[in-house]
């Protein structure tokens, strides 16, 4: 609690006055021990301030009375003080989306469901968000990493103009339609990255941003800023060129030399060896079969970026013991910088499912999208403060070097768990309740966490109300 008061305290910049700042920060609290839906009264509720008058609270987004960029930008700052130090800062990039019910939420329209069957394309409504994570891994390479949310920007889409719309509104609404466009805004938040970064002592540091199929365009990698590099994912029958031949005969300079055969048909050619490469993922090391070919092009990059392709062969696994070896997709990945070290590349890659991390709770924990707001403002900035106190959350966890079975609540009696696992974000929160309702709460929890882990039996079992408080799951 008091690293989490620590980092926000430096916050005071994002807000234009004192008490503002004093009312986000309890804001903040409320989220944190909100246990019903997190709504902006369910945040005042867990803080205590449902008998007082709300509509300040809600001018507070719905007039910007917070600068959600200030906020991030201390965020970035205070991540890179608890950086282990390397000449590099890996991030990950993906959208979410965030389902609403109101027809008249500005930025809502149906959108794909991503959690459709694949043989058939449903649409749900909601809202379009953008985040960007940086990994803040425990050691250099080769280790487990948590993904810290720097940005959380709203990308709607463009409407639609209707059937009696003249030339000059449907000329407006494809413009509007191109700018609003997520590769256009991923390409925007890369750039905006890199500036914080510039601005927060990290200028010569190279940035390496992951990111899925949706964002290796030509849009976003012929926009890539200096010292940035990209990692993707490609098609399997990508069109990729070799280097041009030298030629004595005059004209113009070829650009692209010859077709070199498709990304699929690498992987199945046995004249290209595998080599084994070791990184982190799934909670242990794992040794990966892949194949690197250096010095490509690809149009969609244009003409300045040379590129490597990483073939990854499919991992077996077995559902159960003695059951039948299964094997997951390939992957085909392409890396803007032609020199980057391949176990550096895949492991920066593997740590992209931490954003995925990220998203699940920020939903369900600590309800990112369940407020009810219908200001374009409040719709903008409320999700975007829920993520932000989601890293400073972390952060302090961090900061605080929580090990589990000496600082941290007990796990359960039916948690298989072992002591190198990682905290959740869960049991953070629920230790950050702990520390604060002890001290605003007349009675004492010293005793609690050795009462409770000597209790053996029901019958002596000592207070039910401190382990619904303290061992909430969602």
């Amino acid at each position: 609690m008091s690293n989490f008061n620590g980092i926000f305290n430096e916050c005071s910049k994002a807000f234009n006055q004192n008490r503002i700042a004093e009312k986000v920060k309890n804001l903040a609290y409320g989220l944190l021990t909100c246990y019903g839906r997190h709504t902006i009264t369910g945040m005042l509720t867990g803080c205590g301030k449902q008998f007082v008058d709300w509509s300040s609270t809600y001018r507070i987004f719905s007039q910007n009375r917070i600068r959600i960029t200030e906020l991030y930008n201390i965020i970035i700052k205070t991540f890179i003080k608890q950086q282990v130090s390397c000449e590099y800062i890996v991030a990950h990039m993906d959208d979410t989306l965030i389902r609403k019910t109101g027809k008249k939420i500005p930025g809502t329209s149906w959108k794909r469901d991503p959690l459709g069957p694949p043989f058939h394309t449903n649409f749900v409504w909601g809202q379009r968000y953008l985040q960007i994570s940086l990994a803040l891994a425990s050691k250099t390479n080769n280790c487990q990493s948590r993904a810290i949310p720097v940005d959380f920007h709203h990308c709607p889409t463009a409407s639609k103009p209707n059937k009696s719309a003249t030339h000059e509104q449907i000329d407006e609404y494809k413009k509007v339609q191109k700018e609003l466009k997520l590769s256009k805004q991923g390409s925007l938040r890369i750039k905006a990255l890199r500036e914080s970064l510039d601005n927060s002592n990290a200028a010569d540091k190279q940035l390496i941003i992951s990111v899925d199929g949706s964002y290796t365009n030509d849009e976003v990698l012929k926009n890539m800023p200096k010292r940035t590099t990209l990692i993707g994912r490609i098609r399997k029958d990508t069109k990729l060129f070799s280097l041009p031949a030298q030629s004595e005969s005059t004209g113009r300079k070829r650009v692209y030399g010859d077709r070199i055969p498709t990304p699929e048909a690498i992987r199945q050619d046995d004249k290209i060896v595998w080599t084994k490469v070791e990184a982190w993922a799934a909670g242990k090391t794992h040794s990966f079969s892949i194949k690197v070919l250096n010095n490509l092009k690809w149009k969609s990059a244009g003409q300045n970026h040379l590129l490597q392709l990483i073939v990854i062969r499919p991992l077996g696994y077995r559902l159960t013991k003695g059951a039948k070896m299964l094997y997951r997709q390939a992957a085909y990945l392409i890396c803007t910088d032609n020199n980057l070290e391949i176990e550096k590349l895949l492991q920066a890659y593997l740590w992209r499912w931490e954003i995925e991390v990220n998203f699940r709770d920020e939903k369900t924990i600590l309800g990112c999208g369940q407020a009810q707001v219908r200001n374009e403002n409040a719709v903008k900035n409320l999700p975007a403060f829920t993520t932000a106190i989601y890293s400073i959350i972390h952060l302090a966890g961090n900061n605080e070097k929580l090990i589990r079975g000496d600082n941290i609540l007990p796990k359960a009696k039916w948690d298989k768990v072992t002591l190198r696992d990682r905290l959740s974000t869960s049991e953070i929160i629920n230790l950050f309740r702990c520390q604060l309702w002890s001290q605003n709460n007349t009675n004492s929890f010293n005793d609690f966490v050795k009462k409770q882990a000597d209790s053996k039996r029901l019958q002596i079992f000592e207070n039910p109300f401190t382990s619904a408080m303290f061992y909430v799951r969602k």
